[in-house]
């Protein structure tokens, strides 16, 4: 069933699920959301399973018809949401009638905002996920982000009946701050930064330069220095902190490359990821050392969160 038509599509919008694990030894990222957080919970408050595909939108959010009556939620970054010009709450399950129209009119913070249609949405799976990979156009819709006329169509029948008004509580949100503090744990080659470096690394802010994607971020702070003989390439992931030769930081995310040489300093905890995902060229970041335990206790607490949609 066809439910949405896309009259704007805003900067860069695309059809993301929770992404293609399984696939990095053939050169294929994992992709998918890069707020996952963010993605499952609009799922859930809409009756759908987490996985399900919607709509990643960044820097500002498209212009989208009802076609036929459903249930949305948005959810990550602020982009102000409205239903026929009336604000609309993030976080919360909101019917749309047909002929009514979501729109943002602007926005306030963060970088990325996510659309759930109860039913899920239908697109071009690949290897296994609806995730669009821009890089090779595959996935999602037709493997490109959303042009004006477009129409979404449903992945499967909406959960009966539609229940409007779930939502998750702000006090159980990731702490989506303007200078976030992502919880690191020491990488494979954390012991090859210099003795100065490694106070550098957990004592200074670093700013997202404009070579940020969904790749990664490429991070500008105090030069970094690594020793040691050059290595061989190693397969890597999301969260994974590299430092190239020139001594500032890269993080990767969701649509990374999969194996490289550069050193891995030091891996971004899951649970911290949303937050890293909710930033823009210009913004500061920090790092915090965390150990295992404390790192599988957050993403524990942040999973429960999730479960409170009922």
């Amino acid at each position: 069933m066809t439910v949405l038509r896309v009259e704007k599509p805003g900067l860069l919008t695309t059809v993301q699920d929770l992404g293609r694990p399984g696939h990095r030894a053939f050169g294929v990222p994992p992709s998918g959301a890069l707020d996952r957080f963010a993605l499952a919970a609009a799922n859930r408050l809409v009756g759908n399973p987490e996985g399900a595909a919607g709509l990643e939108c960044a820097l500002n959010g498209p212009l989208l018809l009802a076609l036929e009556p459903c249930l949305i939620a948005v959810t990550g970054a602020d982009f102000t949401p409205c239903v026929n010009g009336g604000e609309i709450p993030l976080w919360t399950g909101v019917y749309l009638a047909a002929g009514e129209r979501l729109s943002f009119s602007g926005r306030r913070g963060g970088a990325r905002c996510y659309v759930a249609v109860a039913g899920g949405l239908a697109g071009k799976r690949w290897l296994g996920s609806l995730s669009t990979y821009l890089l090779v156009e595959k996935g999602g819709f037709d493997g490109r982000t959303l042009e004006a006329g477009d129409e979404l169509e449903l992945a499967g029948t909406p959960p009966r009946p539609l229940v409007s008004g779930r939502h998750l509580s702000r006090r159980l949100l990731p702490d989506y701050g303007r200078e976030p503090v992502l919880a690191a744990l020491p990488g494979p080659h954390y012991a090859r930064l210099a003795r100065a470096s490694r106070t550098a690394l957990w004592k200074s802010s670093f700013e997202v330069t404009r070579d940020a994607d969904r790749m990664g971020f490429r991070l500008d702070g105090p030069q970094l220095e690594v020793t040691g003989r050059e290595l061989l390439s190693l397969g890597l992931t999301m969260g994974a902190v590299q430092l190239p030769l020139g001594g500032q930081p890269i993080l990767l995310m969701a649509d990374h490359q999969t194996a490289g040489g550069y050193p891995v300093v030091v891996g971004v905890a899951r649970a911290a990821l949303p937050l890293a995902a909710q930033l823009l060229p210009g913004d500061r970041l920090s790092f915090a050392e965390v150990g295992l335990a404390e790192a599988q206790d957050a993403w524990r607490r942040l999973r429960r969160s999730l479960e409170e949609i009922a």
